[in-house]
């Protein structure tokens, strides 16, 4: 399987926030993630960057 981590950033630290996203998904005031296991947290963030190789989403709040 290719699920990649959430991350949340805050200058250099990074926080887990949920492993094994399967879906990410724009809301009107930040991102739905959903794991492969049916779990969803809202947060009011963007999408940083995204590591397709090491499997991570990297978000920033708003």
């Amino acid at each position: 399987m290719c699920e990649a981590n959430a991350y949340l950033i805050n200058g250099d630290d990074k926080k887990l926030i949920m492993e094994s996203v399967d879906r990410v998904e724009p809301e009107d005031n930040g991102i739905k993630i959903i794991s492969i296991f049916g779990e969803q947290k809202f947060l009011n963030a963007k999408i940083h960057s995204l590591s397709l190789v090491d499997h991570n989403v990297l978000l920033k709040e708003n």
